[in-house]
């Protein structure tokens, strides 16, 4: 029995790669920065006259697949994390231990690592056909510049349609970023399917691979995007706050914050970037976290393999549920305040 349960358990040290592969982590949701970040739920809520309860931000989240993928994430990570201080603490002990009490450590083990791998399964099946949202980007038409003019619209108006680009030339036109994400997700849904058994397991791994590289390049293209933006709302708060000082001791007394209209509208839109900008902050530390996690699945790091995975992969995780949360509880009150 004791025996049985140390294989059990250095099995569940070995960081199967069905539990932790990084191509589960794969989430274009998170490289969108949707409106609903400016509005503050707070001041919704008063405006509405009620308070949303938690139990109605986790329905709608759950009526989602991406608020489901979060969910699990949370819950495979926390056991990964606790996996991680039980061998820590396991280690410390000093002393003989019995062999019943073992042998439930292995079956515990056995059964976390069976429950983590049916979670990764799970998520990667909810982020099936991703690739149909930067597809749909790629080939939707784009409209011309000035088309809104009365004069140029009757004019293209009264030309003969022209026909569509090819294909070819469509994608090759395309952003690289959306091409990059195009590419991911295909790669993802082709190692699910190798996982599901339809397609061959030497496909799945060389896809997989793939995916992990995409990812690799997505986050970093996302950080740098985070980055500029953040240096864009960054002077922009710093030319409000400009504006407020100089509007606020123009004539050398302090008025009243917020009695004239171009004072109010600068404090609105101070506190609008202020909250928009932090919302970028813990994008940015999402991010990071993904940068860590698969730079170990793309350069095969050891080094502190389980607990820095471990503690990555749950930390993105709250920081996008963080997100997700917000924004459905922004949107949740959007809806009762109209």
């Amino acid at each position: 029995m004791i025996a049985s349960a140390t294989v059990v358990h250095a099995n569940a040290n070995a960081f199967p790669r069905d539990v932790y592969g990084s191509t589960e982590e794969n989430e274009h949701d998170e490289k969108q920065y949707e409106d609903v970040y400016e509005d503050d739920a707070e001041k919704l809520e008063m405006r509405a006259g009620k308070r949303v309860r938690k139990e109605e931000v986790w329905r709608e989240m759950l009526a989602t697949s991406t608020g489901r993928d979060k969910a699990l994430k949370l819950i495979q990570y926390s056991m990964r994390v606790y996996l991680v201080f039980h061998t820590g603490l396991k280690s410390s002990r000093l002393g003989p231990r019995s062999s019943a009490h073992s042998a439930w450590e292995g079956e515990l083990f056995k059964r976390l690592d069976a429950t983590m791998s049916g979670l990764s399964l799970t998520r990667k099946c909810l982020l099936l056909f991703n690739w149909l949202a930067p597809l749909t980007t790629i080939t939707a038409p784009q409209p011309l510049p000035y088309a809104s003019s009365s004069k140029i619209g009757e004019s293209l108006r009264s030309v003969k349609k022209a026909p569509p680009p090819p294909l070819l030339h469509t994608f090759l036109h395309a952003p690289p970023p959306v091409l990059l994400d195009l590419l991911n997700a295909l790669s993802d849904d082709i190692a699910t399917f190798s996982r599901l058994g339809l397609i061959g397991k030497r496909i799945g791994e060389k896809a997989a691979k793939l995916a992990d590289w995409c990812w690799f390049s997505g986050t970093l293209v996302g950080l740098v995007e985070v980055g500029v933006e953040q240096g864009l709302v960054k002077n922009l708060m710093e030319e409000t706050e400009s504006r407020l000082y100089s509007s606020t001791f123009a004539d050398g007394v302090p008025p009243i914050p917020g009695t004239s209209p171009e004072t109010l509208a600068d404090e609105r839109e101070l506190e609008k970037l202020r909250r928009q900008y932090y919302w970028l902050q813990i994008s940015r530390a999402k991010l990071l976290m993904d940068l860590i996690f698969v730079s170990y699945e793309c350069f095969k790091l050891q080094r502190a393999r389980r607990p820095v995975m471990g503690f990555a992969g749950l930390t993105s995780a709250i920081l996008s549920s963080m997100k997700l949360y917000d924004r459905h509880r922004t949107l949740l009150m959007k809806a009762a305040s109209n």
